[in-house]
């Protein structure tokens, strides 16, 4: 019931909104009204339940090999295994199989599905495995975040614009439900084996981070050996066929239980061959693993299902028609609305604020994060709405100065909060942006003449990943100034 109520939580803003717009600026037929209502009560139900799995399954099995890569004290170990789980836990994620489906929808096939998921499950890899060698070793969070992004910048001076955006939204895509437990608990097992103590909590933070920006580097490369010439981009909006709303869902559920079932598959392979060759788990604690794993299928077959099926395109439909009025303000209020409601709602985001006033022994007040956070992804995403509507402004126009100045406050700022910050991109960017947010901003540029689709309509999931590496980041100078001024709080200046 409580992984219910969180994730009901996450869905009803949006759902309300859509009600409140049907019933107002944006009347939408009986058929996609009940096609978006199932589709939601889909999301509910399948996220439930892939939540339930993941917590049976994925994230006690980053916890145990985590420990066993450790205990091996090998960097050879430490490196395979990094590469090997963090291919396979991508490949399994969720929102980055939903953008990759949107990239291939509106690009009509020539960009598939499954050569972006595998691309950017080859960057968080290797990634991860750096990530992983960077504890082993003690390197500082922040030299190599500033290396990694130096990177970034410089492939990204020679790409497309399309390319760009879709290297950045496959950054916080990435980073969802499936991925960041198995991250966390993969990094806090070799932390603790490592140091122990709170400082292994502390150095666990970080590699999120740094696996996500793995997500970009693998785009951007992938792009030189593109063929030349732009990427046809187009959103064509339709009925279910024949008015048969429950075949529809009925066909996308069958063709998801496959894809979902091929993108699990290899974790549960894993946790056979750990089992028996590994780590030592008792027979109970096998079975309630694979139960684990089954309830991670289906749930994320019932996710994908609600989320293609009727969720998606009724996102598309508001965001093109609002676009198409005389007057875009509304456009805009809407967005901005979406990122704000988007963030009060999501589970992971209070989580965090919990988190983050613990750390701080309560200097910084989760009031004052949640606020920060919503109104930074409200301006995201109204940001997101206003590059549509204004040519010349473009993605790296935002996404440059931002990435700089976090880098800046990263080497310069608190290094208690950079960690918590570069991770909190993954818990900005959840679910509902990977899905209705996207969407909306993908049909608003469909329907304004000077936007292209493909270079205006995503951008938008990288915009809302980068707000917590700013907020947060500046939230941590004021903690430290506030700790400074009450002559320091014990531990805390030895830890930032």
């Amino acid at each position: 019931m409580q992984k219910f109520k969180e994730v009901l939580s996450t869905v009803l803003p949006i759902t309300a909104l859509v009600i409140v717009l049907n019933l107002t600026f944006v009347p939408l037929s009986a058929q996609q009204m009940i096609s978006f209502l199932l589709g939601a009560l889909l999301i509910v139900i399948g996220m439930t339940i892939f939540l339930m799995g993941v917590d049976l399954s994925v994230s006690p099995l980053g916890n145990y090999l985590g420990d066993w890569i450790i205990r091996k004290n090998r960097v050879a170990v430490v490196l395979a295994a990094g590469l090997f789980l963090g291919f396979f836990i991508s490949i399994a994620e969720p929102d980055l199989h939903i953008l990759a489906g949107e990239v291939e929808f509106v690009t009509l096939g020539q960009m598939g599905k499954w050569g972006l998921v595998l691309t950017v499950s080859v960057g968080i890899a290797v990634m991860i495995a750096v990530g992983l060698l960077r504890v082993i070793f003690r390197l500082p969070l922040y030299i190599l975040l500033s290396i990694t992004y130096l990177l970034i910048f410089i492939l990204a001076l020679f790409v497309r614009p399309e390319i760009l955006a879709i290297a950045f939204d496959s950054s916080g895509a990435t980073t969802g439900a499936m991925t960041v437990p198995f991250i966390l608990a993969l990094a806090l097992g070799v932390a603790r084996r490592e140091k122990g103590g709170k400082d292994s909590e502390k150095d666990s933070f970080g590699l999120v981070g740094i696996a996500s920006a793995g997500a970009i580097i693998s785009v951007l490369i992938r792009s030189y050996f593109m063929p030349a010439g732009e990427f046809a981009a187009t959103i064509e909006f339709g009925s279910p066929p024949n008015g048969n709303i429950l075949l529809i869902f009925i066909n996308e559920m069958l063709r998801q239980a496959f894809e979902a079932a091929l993108a699990i598959l290899p974790l549960l392979v894993i946790l056979l061959i750990s089992r028996y060759k590994f780590i030592k788990l008792k027979r109970a604690q096998l079975f309630r693993m694979l139960r684990g794993f089954l309830l991670t299928w289906l749930g994320l077959v019932l996710l994908l299902t609600g989320v293609n099926a009727g969720f998606m395109e009724v996102g598309r439909i508001i965001g093109s028609r609002l676009a198409q009025m005389d007057s875009k303000l509304l456009l805009i209020l809407i967005g901005f609305i979406l990122g704000f409601v988007t963030i009060l709602a999501e589970p992971a985001v209070h989580v965090l604020t919990r988190q983050i006033e613990d750390v701080t022994s309560g200097s910084v007040r989760r009031a004052a994060i949640l606020g920060a956070l919503s109104l930074g992804v409200g301006f995201a995403v109204m940001f997101s709405i206003l590059r549509i509507l204004i040519p010349p402004l473009q993605l790296w126009h935002i996404l440059l100065p931002g990435y700089i100045l976090s880098i800046i406050l990263a080497n310069t700022g608190s290094k208690l909060f950079v960690g918590i910050a570069f991770d909190s991109g993954g818990v900005a960017s959840g679910p509902m942006t990977a899905t209705f947010i996207l969407a909306y901003a993908q049909g608003a540029a469909n329907a304004v003449q000077s936007a292209n689709v493909l270079i205006d309509g995503f951008g938008v999931i990288a915009l809302v990943a980068l707000t917590p590496l700013i907020t947060l980041q500046i939230l941590g100078i004021i903690y430290r100034r506030k700790a400074q001024l009450k002559g320091g709080i014990s531990g805390v200046r030895k830890s930032d």
